[in-house]
């Protein structure tokens, strides 16, 4: 039976991430079916679709990583996806990870499912941690999110923010994953503003290998569509695309609703952010940390961990002042959030 628990407590909003790489090493020596590493190393991540830099969630990853490496001082790396790669790749690459000695090895994102599967089971003795995903094993931590909570909280700002009663979702790819931000932005418009407000939606691609979370020309595309149907607020679940979202936004003067980080708060966007009205928070970060730091206190998480509001596992950003000045707002989204930790409010996932 799955082991289900929920962390104590984990921060929101983590702060904007410095772009240094960090180096691999680490030699290993063969005995028996595992190979062993000579030395304990710390925490090594493998990124998703858009690496580091996306200003979203891989950037959030990262800042996990670092808060690890500053706390407890070990050796950390983070390694980047390649282009068209495979499901043997990437568990080439978790396996390199964990022969060279990192623990624990974290792939973000659900496409290192398969990969993760197999490769934890030849390496017992290392910690693997997986993002957006279930993974079955002794040895693995399933880091997931109430992206939904998260999602609904901003479909109420786009209700009370928007002017022409029509505002938009763009989902990188056409995934469940990307359905759940969907759907609670969809519920959270609807019960704020009793029906009267449409929303238009609009997936990138079919799968991730079109790029839907990696182009954003794609998401600057999509957004203008919509804006030209007269939405004012937009909000992207779409990794390195949503920049693209951002940008036409901003360009054309109407809301953005960012997600994952805080991308109010991010250098590579400033140029746009006094139209990021808020952001749907996701703490891959702490999620990140918060493994890293069981595996150092010798007590090491493993099964489902469930990161959602009553954790402050997602959130709402309300790092723009004008978020505070639009009128009701505030009020608004504070209901709605007690009401989805109390259970009043029971948020869609599809």
């Amino acid at each position: 039976m799955r082991q289900i628990s929920k962390l104590t407590r984990v921060a929101v909003g983590v702060a904007s991430v410095a772009l240094a790489a960090t180096a691999c090493g680490g030699t290993s020596t063969d005995s028996g079916n595992e190979t062993k590493p000579k030395e304990d190393l710390g925490l090594a991540i493998a990124y998703d679709i858009g690496g580091k830099g996306d200003q979203s969630f891989n950037d959030a990853a990262y800042a996990g990583l670092e808060k690890a490496e500053g706390e407890f001082g070990y050796k950390t790396a983070d390694i980047e996806p390649t282009e068209g790669e495979t499901d043997a790749d990437k568990e080439q690459r978790l396996a390199s990870l964990a022969k060279q000695g990192y623990n624990p090895v974290i792939g973000v994102g659900f496409a290192y499912g398969p990969a993760m599967e197999a490769v934890a089971k030849k390496y017992p003795k290392t910690t693997f941690g997986i993002v957006d995903s279930v993974v079955e094993g002794g040895n693995v931590a399933s880091l997931v999110f109430a992206e939904e909570q998260a999602s609904y909280l901003a479909g109420v700002a786009a209700a009370k923010a928007t002017k022409s009663n029509t505002v938009g979702f763009i989902g990188g790819v056409d995934i469940p994953l990307i359905h759940k931000f969907e759907a609670g932005y969809k519920q959270g418009v609807e019960d704020t503003s009793d029906g009267k407000v449409k929303v238009v939606s609009q997936y990138l691609t079919q799968t991730a290998e079109e790029g839907g979370f990696s182009s954003p020309d794609k998401g600057k595309a999509a957004a203008e569509g919509q804006i030209e149907k007269k939405a004012d607020v937009v909000y992207q679940a779409a990794g390195l695309s949503g920049q693209g979202v951002i940008e036409a936004a901003a360009k054309a003067k109407v809301w953005a609703i960012g997600v994952d980080s805080d991308q109010y708060q991010q250098e590579a966007l400033a140029g746009y952010k006094d139209y990021i009205l808020t952001s749907a928070l996701k703490d891959v970060g702490g999620a990140v940390y918060a493994l890293s730091k069981s595996v150092e206190d010798g007590k090491p998480l493993t099964g489902t961990q469930v990161f959602d509001l009553k954790v402050n596992g997602v959130g709402l950003a309300e790092s723009n002042p004008k978020f505070a000045e639009i009128a009701g707002l505030q009020d608004e989204v504070n209901k709605a959030k007690e009401e989805i930790i109390a259970g009043t409010i029971k948020v869609d996932t599809e």
